[in-house]
């Protein structure tokens, strides 16, 4: 395929500078950028330097001083002209998502679908920015509480998900009335220019700074430790890692800022004995196997009843049979290829460790070859079944691994699912009543995303994001997740000539 008629309707050049402030620019190393559907290059980028990004910063800040002046349902209005530009690019930024990271165009125009949904939900709320009143103790007093713009937003972003978790936070954050600077994954950049060249128009056009919709592609060890070192970055919203999390908030908590992590995880599902097995099957195979297993809400264990395990075992091995594999660009296609090479031999290293703790593999974990997989980091998604929740089941392999273990009681099933360190998404297929709300309880699951007869991916902007424990704690989109983006102020008004002190307190 021609890959230049996916890259040039979206302004994607052969060389493409990394950093946007109001105008692109890049002084750094020239990064080649590689797609994983066969291996060729498709594009260069000149990342940004130390330099670039002191240019970058500066001009984020003036452009929240300009922007937090702006009305809350005037910003709204931007943003959702920003949605309606989106619209019109679905179809061509799907493609290229596919290209640069791998997933099928389904998953790749769904993402693109996110950004539009996270802008339309950011338009409602620019008109519900609510603050309380409150009553006083004091006589002739009035109290109560706003909420004002917080300053520039720092987005470290991941592979996987190239430009829909920039958006969660990037569509509230305007309008609450602050400016967005974005690092992506180098391993993804140009979504991040196509998407940010998008952000321009739409700035310019509406007379407002384009570096409201800051850009800087470079290495952690660079622009990423200024990012997150720097006091004017008020928030920083990192995805990635348990390790980079811990980084992150280390950094980030000495200035006394404020994070947002999204890192790791491990996500289970119980199958109880009286689950609709169909409706299970599809699901598992979805959270499974979707995104070749690169998402943060993959299913990666299979807590399985032992009245059910047979039946349920051979039912998913025959349905992985059947996941066609190849370029995500194909029709047809359910599963592309790996981000990398190195995510390939990660896979690899995990089987051959599960085996050495026990594991038997059931299907896959091969690496593919042959003309139609030449040059790419095709895989065929593996089960292993285990005999307990060993030591690598606890651990999170960013690839399409699903681990199978049995239990008796939902004590044991919910002690298996929560005896892991990450806690983002979970599910419980079942039809009995006491066992959905039991795991829905304080007992139950302990993860931020708790499923019933749904899978634990493919979740919605409407709903508060993020998980406990080694997840990070962080929420982003839906519910009042917005409160992060803006500063909180309590405001006391006396309307008397007199000056009573709370708690009765007598002065002078």
């Amino acid at each position: 395929m021609n890959y230049e008629e996916i890259l040039e309707p979206l302004g994607i050049e052969a060389v493409n500078a990394g950093a946007f402030n109001g105008e692109w620019f890049g002084s750094g190393d020239e990064i080649a950028v590689v797609t994983p559907i066969d291996g060729r290059e498709i594009a260069r980028v000149k990342r940004a330097s130390a330099d670039d990004y002191e240019r970058v910063a500066s001009a984020a800040q003036g452009a929240f001083e300009e922007w937090r002046m702006i009305p809350a349902p005037k910003r709204g209005e931007v943003v959702r002209q920003l949605g309606n530009a989106l619209r019109e690019n679905k179809p061509a930024l799907g493609k290229l998502v596919t290209l640069e990271m791998g997933k099928i165009v389904a998953e790749g125009e769904g993402e693109v679908q996110e950004m539009i949904d996270i802008s339309d939900f950011a338009v409602g709320l620019s008109r519900q920015l609510y603050g309380l009143t409150m009553a006083s103790e004091r006589p002739r007093h009035f109290m109560m509480e706003q909420w004002h713009p917080l300053g520039v937003v720092g987005v470290i972003s991941a592979f996987n998900f190239p430009v829909a978790v920039w958006a969660w936070n990037s569509a509230i954050a305007w309008v609450c009335g602050d400016a967005v600077m974005w690092k992506p994954s180098s391993k993804v950049p140009l979504t991040a220019i196509a998407v940010t060249k998008i952000c321009e128009r739409v700035f310019r056009e509406n007379g407002y700074p384009p570096a409201l919709a800051s850009l800087v592609i470079g290495t952690g060890g660079d622009v990423g430790e200024m990012l997150i070192s720097d006091d004017r970055v008020k928030l920083v919203s990192a995805t990635g890692s348990v390790r980079m999390g811990h980084h992150v908030a280390e950094v980030v908590g000495r200035r006394l800022g404020r994070t947002i992590l999204e890192l790791g995880g491990n996500n289970g599902i119980v199958v109880c004995p009286s689950a609709n097995l169909d409706l299970a099957l599809r699901a598992i195979l979805f959270g499974s196997v979707g995104t070749a297993g690169q998402r943060c809400t993959t299913t990666r264990r299979l807590i399985i009843h032992e009245s059910i395990y047979d039946k349920l075992r051979d039912d998913l091995v025959n349905a992985y049979g059947q996941v066609r594999i190849g370029s995500p660009l194909d029709d047809g296609t359910l599963m592309g290829p790996l981000v990398d090479t190195d995510a390939v031999e990660n896979m690899m290293a995990a089987i051959e460790r599960a085996k050495g703790e026990g594991g038997t593999v059931l299907c896959g974990g091969e690496k593919l070859s042959g003309d139609a997989y030449i040059g790419g980091c095709y895989v065929t998604p593996c089960i292993i079944e285990m005999p307990k929740q060993m030591p690598l089941v606890c651990e999170e392999t960013f690839a399409p691994i699903l681990y199978l273990m049995k239990y008796r009681t939902l004590e044991e099933a919910i002690a298996i699912h929560n005896g892991v360190p990450q806690g983002l998404s979970s599910a419980i297929f079942t039809n009995d009543a006491m066992e959905a709300q039991t795991f829905l309880s304080a007992i139950g699951s302990d993860c931020g995303i708790a499923n019933v007869n749904i899978g634990t991916s493919g979740a919605e902007i409407g709903g508060a994001f993020g998980g406990e424990k080694a997840t990070g704690g962080g929420r982003e989109a839906g519910s009042d997740s917005w409160k992060a983006y803006m500063r909180r102020q309590t405001n006391t008004v006396n309307w008397s000539t007199e000056l009573p002190l709370a708690q009765g307190i007598k002065f002078g």
